[in-house]
Parts: C-alpha cells; structure tokens; sequence
C-alpha cells in the first residue's frame, strides 16, 4: 500500500479541523430534510448519501440545490429497521434474506428474527456488481459526489470486500483516506437516550477537549415526526427522538459559539483534501 505524504504547514500544525458528517441521508423525508437543516442551518458540511433507500429521489434533488454541499456515497448492504426495508439495485439474492431485502445487519448479534450477511453463502460478484451500481447512480445524479464511506461498516465486512471496495474507489476516483491526515475521533454524544440539551452540553465538552490536528464527527441526523417514530429495531426503538436531538445539537447557537471561539476549523472532506494535499 502506498501513502500520501501530507504538505502540512507549521500554522496547519497549530490548528484544529473537525469534519461533522450527517450519514443517511435518502433513508426517509425526515432524514432528508433534517441533513439538509444541519447543512444551511448548523454545522455540517459534509453528508453521506444511501443509495438503495426509499427516498434517494429527493435526496438527490435537495443535494442538488445546494452543490456545494460535500457529498459521500454511503455503500450500502444492510437494511437494519424492522418496518423500513430496501433492497439491492441489481439481481443480488446472495446479498438479501427471504424476502430479497438486504440482511437487517453484517455481523451477528442478538437482535431478535435478525439475519446477518456473514452468516450466508454471499458471493463476491455480486457485491461487485450492487457497489457500482450504487457508486454509478450516485454519480450520474450528484456531480459534487467526492468520497465514499460504507454504512454500517460495510466496506470491512471481509478483507476481499475491503480489497474491492478500495479498487472501485480508485476506479471511480472516490477514494480518500482519513487515516493519512492523522485523524481523530471526536467523542461521541453519549448515548441515544440523551435529550437535545444533554447532547449539546456534551458536544460542548467534546469541543473543548480537542487538541491541534484533524477530528471527525459523525451521527444521524432526524426530525421526531410520525414517519420517524415507525424507525426503529429491538435494542433501538427511539430513534426520532435521539436523531432529533442530533439535529438540534447539529444547528445549536451555542455549540456554533464555541467553535468559533475556539477558532476550530469546520472543513468537509473534500476541503480536507484540498487543504493538505496542496
């Protein structure tokens, strides 16, 4: 593997860069609106973008309104919520359960009546062919398409999946790597059962521990509607509430306050790659 060399300058070395990403977005019209509330309104600049999902529509209409919103196509292969279900843009029956919907998740766990990826005779073809189809359609409808991330992990599902997730990253020249910026994980809220201001106060604290580099941030933003509160698995029934509270966290003047006062640099990805690879 080779690396990239960093031209980071000894000003660059003093500061602080946060990307604050919003995935999901394409998941449902609550998500979609709330990612875009987060852009024009709050502190993110950077979102990643579901392909396969029952909204991706007007996803893409409301990403286009706004082009220099940075966008990543979220690779998907799961289908997690017990009554929202997608399934694969190509013929994938090795990639879905029963009812030809994506697995609810990749790795076992022990939610009940769940069905995982890894534990079927998935084949590495049609892995093949459903990313590309999700990268082609990103890209054919998001010019400003700049990275990819995998949702729920799905890039690092096997290694073969992780060697052909990097191939088509660089065939469809989306390929970034955090890692060679030095990143940073921010700490995240604290748990999905927080309320709005408990997770602002914790972002709070979050900012104001961050030392000189480059940190990233990521959660989901959501609206607490009645299409929302139909979201949710065993293990995780109160998803409009804690994503809501995302949003308002996202968009808080108060957070907005510190991160200015602190001089910390809010940059998406493709800022990020602009800014060191001078």
């Amino acid at each position: 593997m080779t690396f990239l060399i960093v031209n980071i300058s000894c000003a660059q070395k003093n500061e602080v860069f946060l990307i604050v990403r919003a995935d999901d977005i394409g998941m449902t019209r609550s998500v979609n609106q709330a990612c875009i509330d987060v852009f024009t309104n709050g502190i993110v600049k950077t979102v990643e973008i579901m392909v396969p999902t029952p909204w991706f529509e007007e996803a893409v209409t409301l990403l286009n309104q706004h082009p220099e919103y940075d966008v990543g196509v979220h690779l998907t292969l799961t289908s997690e919520w017990q009554n929202l279900k997608w399934r694969p843009l190509t013929h994938s029956p090795s990639l879905t359960d029963e009812n030809g919907y994506f697995h609810p998740f990749i790795w076992k766990n022990k939610v009940p009546g769940a069905t995982f990826l890894l534990d079927n005779e998935w084949k590495l073809e049609e892995v093949e062919a459903e990313l590309r189809a999700q990268i082609e359609l990103a890209k054919a409808k998001l010019p400003q398409l700049s990275h990819y991330t995998g949702h729920m992990g799905c890039n690092r599902a096997d290694p073969k999946i992780k060697e052909l997730v990097d191939k088509l990253a660089k065939e469809y020249d989306i390929e970034i790597n955090l890692e060679e910026y030095g990143l940073k994980r921010m700490k995240g809220f604290g748990g999905n059962s927080l309320t709005a201001d408990e997770k602002i106060d914790n972002f709070i604290s979050n900012l104001n521990a961050l030392t000189p580099g480059v940190w990233l941030f990521v959660d989901h933003p959501g609206y607490n509607t009645n299409e929302m509160n139909g979201v949710g698995h065993v293990g995780y029934e109160n998803v409009a509430f804690d994503r809501e509270g995302v949003t308002k966290a996202f968009t808080n003047q108060r957070i907005k306050d510190v991160i200015e006062e602190k001089g910390i640099k809010l940059v998406s990805y493709k800022e990020l790659k602009q800014i060191f690879d001078k």
